[in-house]
């Protein structure tokens, strides 16, 4: 009886302290599997560090997630972390003050103290901090080794080269180029590295800002070089029907040679082909204007209206940590935010050192620019990859949605 007694107290006891937690809500779009479970991972290794909280992870498609943030951030059932992107599409939320600064995690010490300095300018808004970076990674030419081996094909440096290279792959049956366009964005990887290779940085950076005009002469030449691909029929046929991911099969199963994505295509790659994979700088066009690259910075953010941001801010300190970082970076094959961790293999040394040689790094089209003029202008991007006839009609239409949401800059 006594001992009985001694078990429902117990129990009672254990019930209490259960209740007793408090939930940290996570809404993740890290819906790709690897991804997804090394994040489980972490939240788990949190959870034994810091049994007050119960972690609660709702996981979301990528595509969808992007639609619903809105709505979750207006709402007053908040999560209370959010994944998300650095950048443009950070301070879009942030300059509506749909997002709690984050300067507070990181006392005593400074953002600068976890951080390149230069990623302060990507995770902050008028000089408050609202995103945490967890990682970031290179966007490169990506292809098999074995494939370019089998036909003699060494990894082009410049464009008439690459030129050469696609002719070669397209004469031996294998499609040069594999997209899917499904979602658009891919479709923007092009048109970002075509015009920082063509007119440089400082223009990328003021079209995207909405101070360059799309029917300028300089635009128009970016899609004179992209024509040439369209036209030679060297891209997937048929790619707007594909994800990203239903794209990179015909790059595993070699039946496409090359593919303009990020590191994270290896997330998605069969164990058989993931050492096989390798990647170039994608290839110089004009000599005199600088070597510039893609380096999306992935990360989370505290919602102004999460229930829980003492608690979240806890998590976000986790989520910064060396240790934690590294953890992510090297099962995935990540560079991870975090400055103290080294890169965990090979193949990230080698993105690190193409980035650290490059004369300077934008995010990506829908990052860096109005997230309402981004899908204009996505829209129009895969529009010309499937009709580049009508190139002048849709430079006049982004011309338009330009002045429409930039105000006639």
């Amino acid at each position: 009886m006594k001992y009985r007694v001694l078990l429902v107290i117990s129990l009672v006891l254990l019930s209490l302290f259960v209740l007793a937690k408090e939930k940290i809500v996570v809404n993740s779009y890290i819906s790709d599997p690897v991804p997804r479970i090394v994040f489980a991972e972490l939240v788990q290794m949190f959870e034994k560090e810091h049994p007050e909280y119960d972690v609660v992870v709702n996981t979301f498609p990528h595509e969808d997630f992007k639609t619903l943030l809105r709505t979750w951030l207006n709402s007053d059932e908040a999560p209370d972390v959010v994944t998300w992107f650095a950048g443009e599409r950070m301070r879009y939320f942030a300059s509506k003050g749909l997002l709690a600064s984050l300067d507070d995690i990181f006392a005593p010490e400074t953002f600068e103290d976890y951080f390149p300095a230069a990623f302060r300018s990507a995770c902050e808004y008028d000089g408050k901090i609202y995103f945490i970076p967890q990682s970031w990674y290179w966007w490169g030419v990506y292809y098999r080794k074995s494939v370019f081996e089998k036909y003699g094909i060494t990894p082009p440096k410049t464009w008439d080269e690459f030129l050469k290279v696609c002719e070669t792959l397209k004469e031996n049956g294998i499609t040069p180029i594999t997209i899917g366009t499904k979602y658009l964005w891919p479709a923007a990887g092009w048109f970002d590295y075509l015009d920082l290779r063509v007119n440089g940085i400082e223009f990328h950076t003021e079209l995207t800002a909405g101070e360059i005009p799309y029917i300028d002469p300089r635009v128009k030449k970016v899609f004179e070089y992209w024509k040439q691909l369209v036209e030679k029929g060297y891209f997937l046929e048929n790619h707007s029907s594909y994800t990203w991911q239903e794209a990179a099969a015909f790059l595993f199963r070699g039946e496409a040679g090359m593919y303009l994505i990020g590191q994270f295509i290896k997330d998605v790659a069969p164990a058989s082909v993931k050492d096989d994979l390798d990647f170039f700088r994608f290839p110089v066009i004009d000599p005199n204007v600088g070597l510039f690259e893609e380096t999306p910075i992935d990360g989370f953010m505290v919602p102004a209206k999460a229930k829980n941001k003492e608690g979240a801010k806890v998590f976000m300190k986790y989520i910064a940590r060396k240790d934690v970082q590294e953890y992510f970076a090297k099962k995935l094959g990540r560079l991870a935010a975090n400055k103290n961790v080294e890169p965990p293999d090979e193949h990230a040394r080698k993105g690190l050192q193409m980035i650290l040689e490059s004369d300077g790094v934008t995010q990506f089209y829908d990052r860096d620019t109005n997230p309402e003029m981004a899908t204009v202008g996505m829209n129009g991007f895969v529009e010309f990859m499937i009709y580049p006839e009508r190139l002048d009609q849709i430079l006049e239409n982004l011309e338009k949605e330009r002045q429409r949401i930039f105000g006639g800059q």
